[in-house]
């Protein structure tokens, strides 16, 4: 594996600017052959770009050009945090990845792009591909399953109910979300549309056309879909759940535990690990291989 210090050294930084006036911080490691598949990191909700550099740095080091995304108000992106309107999932979506999207399109006009999404950055990776698939080759997520109440484990489901429907009252009052329950702070918009899918399991933003619940349903490009043992917010049954909304793709389950040889499995401190999932999801996106330690009885 090539040193990360000289990777970095590499690193190209440019500002994507939105139709509505947003610039998106995006970072790239351009692989030496420009026809190497490019992979776009989206974060998770409040967690900025630069959290995933060893993730970027060793994806490159395993022969992919490697970006990654601050998503709007997050990190390096603005408007800032609450400097700017309120907006939610559909700006995400039917805004800033198509911007994205075209903007590495026109730097490595050779190469198939692929999204590599955490936690929420899976949803709108997912949600992003289903809506337009002729711009995305395949979908890797990491800690992402359904936020449905009902998706949970049946101990679960009337505290998880709970904190949506609190979330969603805190953040009507306040007009925004402060941050807590294990969330940082958030625009109105984007807890509003998570406070409706976990409520009633339907993928509805606010002010778009969109049938996401049907397109979905018909996501035909190859999906990875890595889950992590004892992650409280992506337990098992809500990967499962969520697996069967995308059943047409038939997503290929890689279950890490404690056997994978990690030390670093929590929702986020995966990444820490980088240099075991970055060569395994690697193969998958070159080769097709998917990766060795998949679950067996629990999918």
């Amino acid at each position: 594996m090539s040193d990360n210090h000289t990777d970095l050294v590499n690193l190209e930084t440019s500002t994507v600017t939105t139709a509505d006036g947003a610039a998106l911080a995006l970072r790239v490691l351009p692989h030496a052959d420009p026809a190497a598949p490019v992979v776009l990191v989206l974060p998770a909700m409040a967690i900025k770009a630069k959290y995933y550099l060893p993730l970027i740095t060793a994806l490159h080091a395993a022969g992919l050009t490697a970006a990654v995304l601050d998503l709007r108000a997050q990190g390096d992106s603005t408007p800032a945090l609450g400097e700017g309107p309120g907006f939610g999932y559909r700006a995400l979506l039917e805004t800033d990845l198509p911007a994205v999207a075209a903007e590495l399109g026109q730097q490595f006009p050779q190469a198939p792009l692929h999204l590599f999404g955490h936690s929420l950055g899976g949803q709108l990776a997912l949600l992003f591909a289903a809506a337009e698939p002729d711009r995305v080759a395949s979908v890797t997520t990491i800690g992402t399953g359904s936020v449905y109440w009902r998706s949970f484990e049946p101990s679960r489901r009337l505290a998880v109910l709970a904190q949506g429907l609190w979330v969603g009252v805190v953040t009507r009052l306040r007009g925004r979300w402060p941050g807590g329950s294990g969330i940082g702070p958030m625009t109105a918009g984007v807890m509003l549309d998570w406070a409706r899918h976990l409520r009633t399991g339907h993928y509805r933003p606010s002010g778009s056309t969109r049938d996401y619940d049907q397109l979905l349903g018909l996501l035909a490009v190859p999906v990875l879909v890595i889950s992590l043992d004892g992650d409280p917010l992506g337990p098992q049954s809500t990967v499962r759940f969520l697996c069967r909304r995308i059943a047409v793709a038939k997503p290929v389950r890689w279950h890490i535990d404690r056997s994978s040889g990690m030390t670093h499995i929590g929702h986020a401190s995966w990444v820490k690990d980088s240099d075991k999932v970055a060569p395994a999801v690697a193969a998958w996106i070159i080769d097709g291989r998917a990766p060795q330690l998949r679950e067996g009885s629990a999918q």
